[in-house]
């Protein structure tokens, strides 16, 4: 019996040790969701600035993933194969072979003594501090500006950090905003830029910005876009982020005229334990040429939004989260077939991470 219990015990060191070694990881995540929209869509789908959590007064799945990281000193990968409501929103441009790479994506290290990488492929996008995995986030759903702006990207990006990881840089080359397969008639890249400064364990500072061109190649406008934010976690309980978006694009090709797209955002989270913590988050979205969002008033889309949510985390992998979410706009939504100046709702999520 003795020796059968140091083989266990042998048996199960060595395993954490090749664990610990070995440089592949699989990892997975699943969200599930239930939102229910006042206004009552008779196609069950919410507005059309919406792309996450999408669907009204049915149970249905947000998000899900298997993910393969391969890490050692000099090479990395990421290959996530993805499905859900998310996916089906935001890949309909795609080939029918990519509308599931949530990422995919490999790197290598350029210099032996500094921090400097390049990576290709698809990954995940540079503007802004919302993402497409809602357990990350502090508030349950995105916010306008998360949500028209590109959650994944696709191209190039050359990286360097600082030995403490204070501060880094990228400067990426892509096929566009928010694309894996560069638009028909389109033969211009885009380009961006991050800057990321942690200033203390409490505050992270970021400037991001984009430039590239929309439409085909006789028609096309330039399009400049620029995302500021600050996360301030004032104390282990309470934090806040704050953050700004401003972005220009031509009117028409040669002219100097623009269309304006300006949205800031807070949010803010107070912990009461490490199962029970509450955010509270308020929006505003001005889009008055249709740059980005089209909106159902002529006058263009403006609308301040406002969300309230609460989680509970029974243990690490698990988050169960309720928020309720109003949108003010005049005449920018619809309800029984006419205009309507609000749209409020309520989403639950039940999110897994292995």
């Amino acid at each position: 019996m003795k020796k059968i219990f140091i083989l266990i015990l042998t048996t199960f060191s060595l395993t954490q040790v090749f664990a610990q070694q070995s440089p592949l990881t699989l990892s997975g995540y699943i969200e599930t969701y239930y939102t229910y929209d006042f206004n009552k869509p008779s196609n069950n789908q919410r507005p059309g600035f919406i792309y996450s959590h999408n669907r009204h007064n049915e149970i249905n799945l947000n998000l899900a993933f298997i993910k393969a990281n391969y890490q050692t000193e000099q090479l990395r990968a990421n290959l996530a194969l993805a499905l859900g409501t998310y996916m089906t929103a935001n890949y309909t441009a795609e080939p029918d072979v990519m509308k599931n790479a949530y990422e995919a994506n490999a790197g290598v290290k350029l210099s032996k003594t500094a921090n400097l990488w390049l990576d290709a492929g698809v990954f995940s996008s540079h503007i802004g501090f919302e993402s497409a995995i809602s357990k990350d986030c502090w508030v349950l759903t995105r916010n306008i500006v998360s949500e028209n702006t590109p959650y994944f990207e696709t191209g190039a990006k050359l990286s360097y950090a600082t030995d403490d990881q204070k501060f880094s840089a990228t400067l990426l080359y892509l096929n566009g905003w928010q694309r894996i397969k560069r638009a028909d008639g389109q033969s211009k890249p885009a380009g961006g830029l991050q800057l990321n400064f942690k200033a203390s364990d409490k505050i992270t500072l970021n400037y991001s910005n984009y430039l590239g061109y929309e439409g085909t190649n006789a028609l096309r406008t330039q399009r400049f876009y620029h995302n500021l934010y600050g996360v301030f976690q004032l104390s282990n309980q309470f934090g806040i982020t704050a953050g700004i978006d401003y972005g220009t694009q031509q009117v028409t090709r040669g002219s100097s005229e623009k269309k304006e797209v300006l949205a800031p955002v807070i949010i803010a989270r107070y912990a009461f334990s490490p199962t029970w913590a509450l955010a509270g988050r308020y929006e505003y979205y001005k889009d008055k040429q249709a740059m980005i969002v089209t909106g159902i008033n002529p006058d263009g889309f403006k609308v301040n939004g406002y969300s309230l949510n609460i989680d509970y985390s029974p243990f690490k992998q698990a988050l169960l989260r309720l928020e309720g979410k109003v949108y003010q706009g005049d005449n920018q939504f619809i309800r029984n077939n006419s205009p309507v100046d609000y749209n409020a709702s309520i989403t639950t999520s039940l999110a897994i991470s292995f």
